[in-house]
């Protein structure tokens, strides 16, 4: 039964042909036509929805929250909230924040609007009683599902974000981490976790508190400066010992060489230049032998990633992981956008990054395949230690999914 205060604009407006952008606004759309109350708060309780809030406000108190209450002619002062695929485009000024269904019922407050209104000026718009007790009617279901879980899943904009093209591809190269996060894909008018959210991220794992901070972190994942070097010594001298013998590597014979040129550099040497003669010492054979033991173990590290990543599926058989620049060239397609979420780029800036970083995969590897596993292969380097734990596993379900989906930019989207 629909309570008379959801009766307002119960009748389906009348709209020309319409796309909704994502699978959220097209259960909204379909529920909303069929004066389905209940699957219409299902799938709001199931979303995470956004509302303008102060920018200055929320650069002084970053962990308060100041929306921003709109007035419908003189009388009617309501809140609207957004669905993921209704955002506008981002600008300096206009900035969101995103909560859950539930929350809007929780913090409502007398002098707050009396209404909440979904999606304003669209066929899947909806006018929500805020005060209690109306607001129970639909706060319930919240309470029923909980705070909505977006994770793995892969979600694209039908409208509203590339598809096709260079800019497509660039983006497609962080879609291990938007498959994760059960983000869109293809969403270059990034709002991400919303403006406090997107700031917290960058200042929480990056140290970024500024576009300052932001510009060169940006540039060094663009140049695949970001990552051990030892990773792509090992990688490197393991290609070049393919090159020379046919393909396979013998991990001992590889182990062997890279001992060989560790101890070849440390010997010390003399060298001319326009200033004169220089000369290095001979380094000390304990600090020699420490570095061969960190390379054979990393070594032995990455055979051991590359052979369970072959019983997963994520490398054909015989293949291996030829640079872990994907690790690097993915978070750049991200970065692009979480500083244009946070403010700290523009959109102009966040495209030409991303297809800067489609650019340099395409330069580094031959398939998605191969770009996915050096990525997964550098994110555990990093983090993983060797555990298989959700470092491993979730980017292997993210790489599952891009493979075999048929919407997936993978799929469609010609790597090179």
């Amino acid at each position: 039964m629909t309570p008379k205060s959801f009766q307002r604009g119960s009748e389906s407006p009348r709209f020309p042909a319409w796309t909704p952008p994502t699978d959220i606004e097209h259960a909204l759309l379909d529920a909303r036509t069929r004066n389905d109350w209940a699957a219409y708060f299902e799938t709001l309780a199931r979303a995470e929805l956004y509302f303008e809030i102060v920018r200055e406000k929320a650069d002084g108190v970053p962990t308060g929250t100041f929306p921003v209450f709109l007035r419908k002619g003189r009388k009617n002062r309501f809140w609207p909230v957004y669905t993921v695929g209704m955002l506008p485009t981002p600008t300096p000024d206009q900035v969101f924040d995103v909560h859950s269904l539930r929350w809007f019922a929780d913090v409502w407050g007398p002098g707050d609007p009396p209404y909440i209104v979904v999606n304003p000026g669209t066929p899947c718009e909806a006018w929500l009683p805020a005060a209690p007790p109306h607001s129970a009617a639909w706060a319930q279901y919240s309470e029923r599902i909980g705070y909505p879980d977006m994770s793995k899943r892969l979600v694209a904009l039908r409208v509203g974000g590339p598809l096709r093209g260079p800019v497509a591809h660039g983006l497609a190269c962080g879609a291990l981490l938007c498959v994760h996060n059960g983000d869109p894909w293809n969403a270059i008018a990034w709002h991400g976790t919303g403006y406090p959210g997107e700031r917290r991220r960058l200042r929480e794992w990056w140290d970024i508190e500024s576009r300052e901070d932001w510009l060169p972190i940006l540039d060094s994942l663009l140049a695949a400066d970001q990552h051990s070097g030892a990773w792509e010594f090992v990688l490197g001298l393991r290609r070049s010992i393919a090159r020379d013998f046919g393909g396979h590597v013998d991990a001992g014979y590889w182990r062997q060489a890279a001992a060989e040129i560790i101890r070849g550099r440390s010997g010390g040497s003399v060298a001319l230049s326009p200033d004169g003669v220089t000369k290095t010492e001979p380094e000390p054979e304990a600090a020699v032998e420490a570095r061969i033991q960190g390379i054979h173990h990393l070594i032995g590290r990455i055979s051991r990633y590359e052979a369970r990543m072959r019983a997963d599926g994520v490398l054909e058989e015989n293949r291996y992981v030829t640079s872990v620049d994907a690790w690097d060239l993915g978070r750049a397609s991200k970065m692009a956008r979480w500083g244009l979420g946070a403010r700290f780029g523009t959109l102009q800036e966040a495209e030409a990054a991303v297809v800067q970083a489609g650019r340099a995969a395409a330069l580094a590897y031959r398939s998605w395949q191969d770009f996915s596993a050096g990525y997964i292969l550098g994110r555990c380097l990093h983090f993983d230690e060797e555990d298989f734990g959700s470092w491993y596993t979730d980017m292997v379900d993210a790489h599952r999914l891009l493979m075999t989906d048929p919407g997936s930019p993978w799929l469609n989207i010609p790597f090179r």
